[in-house]
């Protein structure tokens, strides 16, 4: 048996759908308790600020950035979000125009949102985004690859974008919403941390159904499979259709209660997004509606 069968065989995270199912709403019944003022701060903390656009351009990214850098001196109670996500050739627009401390850069990379490409395109893409400046890389697992079982394919351009992206923290989308079953999702998780992943990453948010609970529960339950054996923390990254704050806060439950306190932070808790952060924020100051980004 090769390495990549003998991790996804001997794992003993659960995929029976009622299951997974009847843990969703053994949390959901947690949620009201979130809802405090210190919880909405976390959540915002935690936002990856995105725009990936077909419209974006240099003046209209630099617009946006430039919201994240008045946001500390229009709300300095509150804590910034986590980073902004662009397209990896914006990295450097963005770079020029944060002034803000504690903001990360990231990017989508590697043939995003299909990673249909040449792994020579992926791997340049990544260097040429680090070497602009992103602090953390997003990039598509080749669902293709993993459907055929020629994992040792896969994750092999996984560690070498990983390799190229150096320092940078890179972010693996298994596209949950393509596997759609748990134990392709399981597999997915497994594989890709085992092959350096900083972060699993459900959705692109472009092709198929975005993050759902289901998958984050599953994914959760691999990075605690995966620390319990190796002793590296990996983080959780939800994307793709989250734009209300129950829906981060579902979130937020499913990491705490899988994962604890540890995770709760911005260094191993994401959420990707861009209307969800306007909402955070209406929240936080007790208003109805709130359009700041």
């Amino acid at each position: 048996m090769d390495r990549y069968n003998k991790v996804i065989n001997e794992s003993q995270v659960p995929v029976d759908p009622d299951f997974i199912k009847n843990e969703i709403d053994r949390i959901s019944e947690k949620l009201p308790e979130y809802r405090t003022q210190e919880v909405f701060a976390r959540i915002f903390n935690s936002i990856d600020l995105t725009t990936l656009s077909t419209e974006d351009s240099q003046s209209s990214v630099t617009a946006f950035v430039k919201r994240v850098n008045d946001f500390d001196n229009e709300y300095p109670q509150y804590p910034n979000v986590a980073a902004l996500c662009v397209y990896s050739n914006f990295a450097g627009v963005v770079r020029s125009v944060l002034e803000v401390s504690g903001v990360g850069i990231a990017v989508v990379a590697g043939g995003f949102p299909s990673s249909q490409t040449f792994t020579a395109v992926k791997v340049a893409d990544v260097a040429l985004a680090t070497a602009e400046g992103a602090d953390e890389v997003d990039v598509v697992l080749n669902v293709g690859l993993l459907l055929d079982e020629n994992y040792e394919e896969m994750c092999d351009e996984l560690i070498e974008l990983k390799h190229t992206a150096k320092d940078a923290k890179l972010k693996v989308i298994i596209e949950s919403g393509a596997l759609k079953t748990p134990e392709l999702i399981r597999n997915a998780s497994l594989l890709a941390m085992w092959s350096d992943a900083d972060f699993i990453k459900t959705s692109t948010g472009k092709i198929y159904q975005g993050a759902s609970p289901e998958a984050a529960y599953v994914m959760c339950r691999c990075i605690k499979e995966y620390f319990e054996k190796t002793g590296r923390k990996v983080g959780f990254k939800a994307a793709g259709g989250v734009r209300s704050t129950d829906e981060a806060l579902l979130y937020y439950a499913i990491v705490k209660d899988v994962l604890g306190n540890e995770w709760l932070n911005k260094e191993l808790f994401r959420i990707g997004a861009s209307s969800l952060a306007n909402n955070v924020l209406a929240d936080m100051l007790g208003e109805e509606k709130v359009k700041y980004f």
